[in-house]
């Protein structure tokens, strides 16, 4: 089946419920924004997401699944435990016609957002200011998980229904381990075509890394400060296996140099020690220390040998620590353990997102993107054989103070959506 041709007057139609929807698209989002959906408190967020669905005659499906029950699905972590259960909300509205159908994905978990004193107005306090909308979440991802959703709304409002079948799957786990997306595909979801709107600026991620979570689990010998030399602390001893990881992972860079994807990337692999914990008293000893960390790992890499090489380098380090030697960390895996991935194969969708892109923004791409982070697209790519685009709109400083989206992309991103939907599911019109 060859990609739809959509008449111009269609497409621009199109373009013009989506500028009639936006004032109301904008007000949707900073509703959304405003609700704290960090890991383990993403309820109300999807109930938010599940009453604008059935308000908008999707039918719905709202599940939660236990963890242990996950364990057979290819991509699967267990997260040592820490996500019991996985909750997630699908809509879908059947085809009126023979079309493509189509995965329109979003996650609805946000990461911590620091010490609200260091933000310029409160993160969930969302704001418009010069074109822009602040807030932690605004950006990744929740800009186009509605943008998603008001393309299906603009499509209406034009006139049209989509010939296949669309399900619009609101997702957790996305920042930490890709339950959520696993979840949906275990329930049974699948389409000819996933369609994740994460960020890009307008761009197609063409590759992206995958990642490693893991906890250093460093114990020491406390000792009053007066007699140190009769103990040992737990966090200098952690600052040594930091180090051993660092040189690691220039190792890693070194050897990106020559990967396909890559190697005309600056750095693209990064260890990071994202969260420490330890000790109990300044003029102690520390006895304990937590390191929360992260390491990238590239398309082709084989995880489980990536985390034996870890467990490797952590216990090299170790045996040349006076203390450590004799009393080694431990290594508790924890969350993301994802493949890196590239997007091939998937000729017939980038061409109807190129036309999608071009009558909306007048520009020939979308331009391709080698991401140095992560997203969904691999358990619909790698694992299940769906073709799996990520595409949406301008944010900046995600993860960090002050995360904002340029509004007039998230009205792009729309238009550009809602054309996809129409050139790859086929349009009729009611």
């Amino acid at each position: 089946m060859s990609v739809e041709t959509i008449a111009p007057e269609t497409r621009a139609a199109i373009i013009a419920a989506v500028q009639d929807g936006f004032a109301g698209q904008v007000d949707f989002l900073s509703e959304f924004t405003a609700i704290r959906s960090r890991r383990h408190c993403e309820g109300e967020a999807l109930d938010f997401m599940a009453r604008a669905l059935h308000a908008r005659g999707w039918e719905v499906d709202d599940w939660t699944v236990e963890t242990q029950n996950l364990s057979d699905e290819p991509g699967f972590v267990d997260c040592a435990g820490e996500v019991p259960s996985v909750r997630s909300v699908v809509g879908t509205l059947e085809g009126a016609g023979e079309g493509r159908s189509l995965i329109l994905q979003g996650h609805v978990d946000v990461v911590p957002e620091g010490p609200d004193a260091m933000w310029q107005v409160p993160p969930y306090a969302p704001h418009v200011r010069d074109g822009w909308m602040y807030g932690r979440g605004a950006g990744d991802m929740k800009a186009g998980k509605v943008a998603a959703l008001f393309a299906v709304e603009a499509l209406r409002r034009a006139g049209y229904v989509p010939k296949g079948r669309l399900h619009y799957q609101s997702v957790v786990e996305e920042e930490s381990s890709g339950l959520g997306a696993l979840a949906t595909l275990a329930r049974g979801y699948r389409a000819d075509c996933a369609f994740i709107p994460e960020p890009t600026g307008l761009g197609l991620v063409r590759a992206q890394v995958g990642a490693i979570w893991f906890r250093l689990k460093v114990r020491g010998r406390p000792a009053h400060v007066a007699y140190a030399g009769t103990g040992a602390s737990a966090i200098t001893a952690a600052m040594h296996l930091m180090g051993a990881l660092q040189e690691m992972e220039a190792a890693w860079n070194a050897e990106a140099a020559a990967h396909p994807w890559y190697k005309g990337v600056a750095h693209p692999l990064t260890f990071n020690a994202g969260w420490i914990e330890g000790g109990d008293w300044a003029s102690s000893l520390p006895a304990w220390c937590d390191v929360e960390c992260r390491m990238g790992v590239l398309p082709g890499d084989d995880v489980a040998a990536r985390k034996a090489r870890i467990e490797a380098v952590v216990a090299e380090a170790a045996a040349r620590h006076p203390f450590l030697c004799d009393t080694p960390p431990e290594i508790e895996w924890h969350g993301f353990q994802a493949d890196g991935f590239v997007l091939e194969g998937a000729e017939a969708p980038e061409a109807a997102l190129a036309v999608a892109h071009e009558a909306a923004t007048g520009q020939v791409g979308p331009e391709d993107q080698i991401w140095t982070a992560l997203t969904d697209t691999r358990f619909y790519g790698l694992y299940h054989g769906i073709p799996a685009l990520c595409y949406g709109p301008t944010a900046e400083s995600i993860h960090g103070f002050d995360e904002r989206v340029d509004l007039g992309s998230v009205q792009r991103c729309t238009e550009v959506i809602a054309l996809f939907i129409a050139e790859w599911c086929g349009l009729r019109a009611v």
